[in-house]
This record gives C-alpha cells, sequence and structure tokens, in this order.
C-alpha cells in the first residue's frame, strides 16, 4: 500500500519569517509542518511508504516522501522541520544549493492540487476528500485491502477547496470521521491509525 496525503495553503507566506514568531511570521506554517509529522512519522521514527503532498498557492508544490529519508537526520519536532522548510522554499525560490539542509530530499513540482489528483486517480489510487460531510470512514476502510494505493485530500485552512467546482467535477468520494472538527494533523493521525485497525 502507498499512502499519500494532500494539503493545501493559501496563507503560507515566509517573506517576514522569524522562528522567534513561526505562527505569526509565517502564515501558519507550523499547521502545514504538524501536518508532515503527522503523516510522515510514528511514535518518532519515520514511516515507509507515506508521502504528503503540501501545496503553496505563493510557493509551489513540496513533496514529502518519507523513503527519501534518513531516518536519523529527520526533524521530529515541529520548530526544526518549519526552520528547515523555510530554508527549502527559500533555496526552490532561489536556485540555489546551499545550505544543506535534513530535509533536502523534498521535492519540487509545478503541478496544481487538481492535475495531481487526476494523475493519481490515472494510477488507480482510491481517492478521498476528508469532509464532515462525507461517508462515514468505517463503510470505506472496511473495503480496502493491503494492495490498496490511497490518496487523502485534506483540504486547506479555509474551506474554499472543498467547495471548488473543479473538485467536485473530479466526482470523488467525501470520507468523514463524524461531525466534530479535528486539525488537520489529527485527521491524518486518525487515518493512519484506523488504517491499521482495518487493513
Amino acid at each position: 500500500m502507498n499512502l499519500i496525503f494532500f494539503i493545501k495553503s493559501t496563507t503560507v507566506d515566509i517573506s517576514n519569517y522569524t522562528i522567534k514568531d513561526i505562527p505569526g511570521s509565517s502564515g501558519r506554517l507550523d499547521v502545514i509542518s504538524r501536518c508532515v509529522l503527522s503523516a510522515l512519522t510514528l511514535n518518532s521514527t519515520l514511516e515507509n511508504g507515506v508521502q504528503i503532498w503540501v501545496f503553496l498557492d505563493k510557493y509551489g508544490t513540496f513533496i514529502f516522501n518519507s523513503d527519501l529519508f534518513k531516518d536519523e537526520y529527520f526533524p521530529k519536532n515541529e520548530i526544526l522541520i518549519t526552520d528547515f522548510f523555510v530554508e527549502i522554499i527559500k533555496k526552490t525560490k532561489k536556485r540555489e544549493q546551499n545550505p544543506e539542509t535534513p530535509l533536502d530530499a523534498v521535492e519540487y513540482s509545478n503541478l496544481s492540487i487538481f492535475d495531481a489528483i487526476r494523475n493519481f486517480v490515472g494510477k488507480k489510487y482510491k481517492t478521498y476528500v476528508l469532509n464532515e460531510n462525507g461517508t462515514d470512514f468505517r463503510n470505506i476502510f472496511s473495503g480496502l485491502n493491503s494492495k490498496d494505493d490511497l490518496l487523502f485530500i485534506l483540504g486547506d485552512q479555509s474551506g474554499d477547496l472543498l467547495n471548488n467546482k473543479e473538485l467536485k467535477k473530479l466526482n470523488l468520494t467525501n470520507l468523514s470521521f463524524g461531525n466534530r472538527s479535528y486539525l488537520a494533523s489529527s485527521t491524518i493521525r486518525l487515518i493512519k491509525m484506523n488504517l491499521q485497525l482495518f487493513i
């Protein structure tokens, strides 16, 4: 099984970034960093076969693939991963190679979120949009098996992605963990935990 998460942000802006005030100076890049950690690690250890694609409106698409990092060097707290991610964004923008960081294995893409979704649907990934009004996850997960490749779309902080006409045209399955609102990072943990229980 390959497991992929998509998350989008319209707010991330590192032009005034300072490590002393990550939430206030980065347009909530800390939220994205929390999602990356939730997706790629379990009990502070890198998992295998997991990716998270981060779609930043101002900077492009960044792909974190757990199989490309070394566990002993991967930054496993929110402050460190955010600070290194800022360096990766700056290096990508300036097309520079230095300084080296533990996140240099992050890949950059020009793909929009919709093009990326279409690509994975074409590769036969079972693709789900996280939505409180969707189908109960237990009904979906009970029909999965270990050979399925899965893509989960978490949306964005504003909720605009879920209402996007282009996303709705793709006619994807909406998946729900109930009426309660969860942080995106918590939703990722719930998905991973329940996949282990069902598969």
